[in-house]
């Protein structure tokens, strides 16, 4: 049985095909910073792929070959407490939960599998073509939205996994990739961009990066000599916030993005 994180239970209750435009214009982009609210632990063996937290449940997607799961996270206590392992011959990747099931992305092998959301259990798989890194529900748009490491992100069925369509991603007018974990909260898409400490926003409607966090200094220097880069970002419903860590990270995060006090050089 799931277990739920009661002490913010008060907190938590809370068109689909696109393609890319033929021009897209250059906007200013906003620049954030990460407001840390509160710090929780975190596995230092946890390759972290994906995170969501649902319905009071927290999710977390980890990688590796020989290594990958699904589990089911106490977010005060960092404990697992349910834990589903894949093959050894699979590398897990991106997570989302529709409904009652969850949706888990492969790294190269092809394929997502379909998992019952109380279980863990697998009950189907899709194919898709390509590498899977990140993924999110838009229940606003009935669609889920996916990355593969490039400048793209591909729009899919939430119940076929069938591709809808795809969404070239820029900043500043150029190709943004590396485009890894991601959320998808307030009509946006937030996506960590792997091997940098920089979160971005994404308009899934035109691919355009509005805004970007740094989310650098999160950890201290003893603590980032065992750790890998960030990834993982789950938004807390009815809240402005989000539980942002990273693969073998020793904390997770509980924060708020705000405006920054000056643009990065």
């Amino acid at each position: 049985m799931l277990w739920r994180w009661a002490a913010i239970a008060g907190l938590l209750a809370a068109a689909p095909t696109s393609s890319t435009p033929a021009a897209q214009a250059t906007s200013a982009v906003e620049h954030l910073r990460v407001e840390v609210l509160a710090s929780y632990p975190h596995d230092t063996e946890a390759f972290t792929q994906g995170l969501e937290l649902h319905d009071g449940v927290l999710y977390e997607g980890t990688g590796r070959y020989g290594e990958s799961d699904l589990r089911t996270v106490e977010v005060r206590t960092g404990e697992v407490r349910d834990r589903v392992a894949l093959p050894d011959a699979v590398f897990g990747e991106g997570i989302t939960v529709v409904g009652n099931r969850i949706w888990q992305l492969t790294f190269q092998e092809e394929f997502a599998f379909l998992r019952d959301r109380r279980t863990l259990a697998e009950t189907d798989r899709a194919e898709y073509t390509g590498e899977g890194w990140g993924l999110c529900h838009d229940p606003a748009r009935h669609r889920l939205v996916m990355s593969d490491g490039t400048s793209q992100l591909t729009f899919r069925d939430p119940e076929t996994f069938d591709r809808l369509g795809s969404v070239a991603v820029t900043q500043e007018g150029e190709p943004l990739t590396q485009i890894n974990e991601l959320e998808c909260a307030g009509g946006k898409v937030w996506a960590n961009i792997w091997m940098t400490d920089k979160i971005v926003r994404i308009d899934p409607g035109t691919g355009t990066v509005e805004a970007v966090v740094d989310a650098s200094g999160l950890l201290s220097e003893s603590e980032r000599a065992g750790a890998d880069v960030l990834n993982g970002i789950a938004a807390v419903p009815r809240t402005d916030t989000f539980l942002i860590t990273g693969k073998l990270w020793p904390r997770m995060f509980r924060v708020r993005f705000s405006e920054a006090r000056s643009a990065p050089l």
